[in-house]
């Protein structure tokens, strides 16, 4: 697998850039990062989810949950209060569906758009309704166990999201909830990408699937032994994101650090964000130390 960012700061600026820009690089495996200096009057933490995970694989440590009281608000990638908000769900359900009419039949070869009908016949889904609807959000569904998130605290199967649990914790201990990006803007990433290069990421997702169980269960062995750099390895790759990371990853990173520092500044803050966000010479972690913070791993 090859690391396009690594092979590009090699060839333009140099070894000796590479290492300047490595220096800052978490290199310990811990999902929970204590932020603090450069006139912080409290610390604020940095936390890496998985989005879905099986009840099964769940946890969240006592370390993690007297971390998560010490901080006035939680802050994930949006507010996920707003995910409440019927109005902005039927924006968002429009925003789901390709421009001009396209449809997924235009954008793949008779053999693939087999492919991909044959899996979401095969999960139950009616695809005469999801023929419209943008590759990216397929993509996500192609997992059947994605399909079973639950939030009724069961003991039975399917999936939970770290988001609604920290949310519902949140709300229980009456923190402010806030986001660093509106929903707008993550529905407008789909956008960024072509339809045609969303379809064929499809396509590897179902084959993915197929083959070894799917990206998700080697994310959630990976997400276990908190290990982010191996998660952001993963994710910055053709397989993981299309070729698309700095439009879906590094983009984002840089542009949450100056709304991350307002709000620190604040009040101590519990940010929650994706794992593979962590990671990386260009990773939140690394990021926030260049900018002059102490990032520290939070032992658990």
């Amino acid at each position: 697998m090859r690391n396009y960012l690594t092979i590009l700061l090699v060839l333009v600026f140099g070894f000796n850039a590479l290492q300047a820009q490595t220096a800052y690089e978490p290199t310990e495996k811990s999902l929970l990062w204590e932020i603090s200096g450069k006139s912080l009057e409290s610390p604020s933490y940095l936390f890496g989810t998985i989005h879905l995970i099986p009840k099964s694989d769940y946890f969240f440590t006592e370390t993690m949950e007297s971390t998560f009281k010490k901080a006035k608000q939680v802050t994930f990638e949006i507010d996920m209060e707003e995910m409440n908000d019927m109005s902005a769900m039927f924006s968002m359900i429009g925003k789901m569906y390709m421009a001009d009419g396209k449809k997924l039949r235009d954008l793949l070869s008779t053999e693939d758009y087999e492919k991909v009908k044959t899996h979401f016949d095969g999960m139950g889904l009616p695809f005469a309704f999801l023929e419209r609807v943008k590759p990216m959000f397929l993509s996500v569904m192609t997992d059947p166990d994605a399909m079973t998130l639950q939030m009724d605290g069961g003991d039975d199967g399917g999936m939970l999201s770290y988001e609604m649990q920290l949310t519902e914790m949140a709300q229980n201990q009456d923190k402010d909830i806030q986001g660093l990006e509106t929903m707008d803007f993550q529905m407008s990433l789909f956008d960024s990408i072509p339809y045609d290069a969303q379809a064929q990421m499809l396509v590897k997702a179902i084959d993915s699937e197929k083959e070894d169980g799917g990206q998700l269960d080697d994310m959630v062995k990976l997400y276990k032994q908190q290990d982010i750099q191996s998660m952001y390895s993963m994710m910055n790759t053709d397989e993981g994101l299309g070729g698309f990371d700095d439009v879906l990853l590094l983009r984002r990173n840089r542009s949450w650090i100056p709304v991350m520092e307002k709000m620190m500044n604040q009040n101590s803050t519990f940010f929650a964000v994706g794992a593979g966000h962590l990671g990386g010479p260009e990773g939140v972690v690394a990021l926030l130390r260049k900018a002059g913070y102490t990032v520290t791993a939070v032992s658990h």
